[in-house]
This record gives structure tokens, C-alpha cells and sequence, in this order.
């Protein structure tokens, strides 16, 4: 069974940047797509990033694009999302999810972390 693991979120003023990571086990790395999504208080889940297994093909919210940069580590097993110019509208709990490709909807995704706490001050 798949098991994801974020790390990497925290504290951070408006403009600046966070990486986050996701460790990825008990799964072929390579025949799932990895996504990234966010929860804010009161809001539904969102998703914000995608990369796909092989292809390596990435996808964005209108949100992020131009600010956040999703890449992978085969090697590793590891996902990770760069983000820059963080915004306070950004701020959020943010999960990695596998699944057999990139999807919209966050109910095709068969494994989630547990998330990590993004939070931009302005």
C-alpha cells in the first residue's frame, strides 16, 4: 500500500518561498502521478500542481502558475514543490496524493499524506 509523507512547510512572509516535499513508498514510483493540493480553512480541498509518472508532463492551478514549479526525483521517490512569491491567500494545508494520472477531481487519488501547514503572514 502507498504511503506519502509531506515535510517542508512552515512560517513565511508574503514574497517569500517555501519548498515542500513529498516522500513516496509502497508504490511503483514510476506508474503513478504525483499531485499536489491545498486546504484552507473553510474551503474545499483545491488541487495546485501535477506531475505525471513517466511523461513527466506537469499541470498548475491558474493560481500558482508562474510561482510554484512541481518536480520529481525518481531516483529518490521524492515530489517536490518549489513556491515562490507566496502569497497570504496561499496559506493552507498542503497534501500530495498519488494516482494513475493527473486528475481534476481529488476523489481519483488512491494515497494521501497527512499534509503539511503552509502559513504566509502579510
Amino acid at each position: 500500500e502507498g504511503q506519502l509523507a509531506e515535510s517542508g512547510g512552515g512560517l513565511v512572509q508574503a514574497g517569500g518561498s517555501l519548498r515542500l516535499s513529498c516522500a513516496v513508498s509502497g508504490i511503483t514510483f514510476d506508474d503513478y502521478a504525483i499531485g499536489w493540493f491545498r486546504q484552507a480553512p473553510g474551503k474545499e480541498r483545491e488541487g495546485v500542481s501535477c506531475i505525471s509518472d513517466i511523461s513527466g508532463n506537469t499541470h498548475y492551478a491558474d493560481s500558482v502558475k508562474g510561482r510554484f514549479i512541481i518536480s520529481n526525483d525518481n531516483a529518490k521517490n521524492m515530489v517536490y514543490l518549489q513556491m515562490n512569491n507566496l502569497k497570504p491567500e496561499d496559506t493552507a494545508v498542503y497534501y500530495c496524493a498519488a494516482a494513475r494520472g493527473c486528475f481534476y477531481s481529488d476523489a481519483d487519488y488512491d494515497y494521501w499524506g497527512q499534509g503539511t501547514q503552509v502559513t504566509v503572514s502579510s
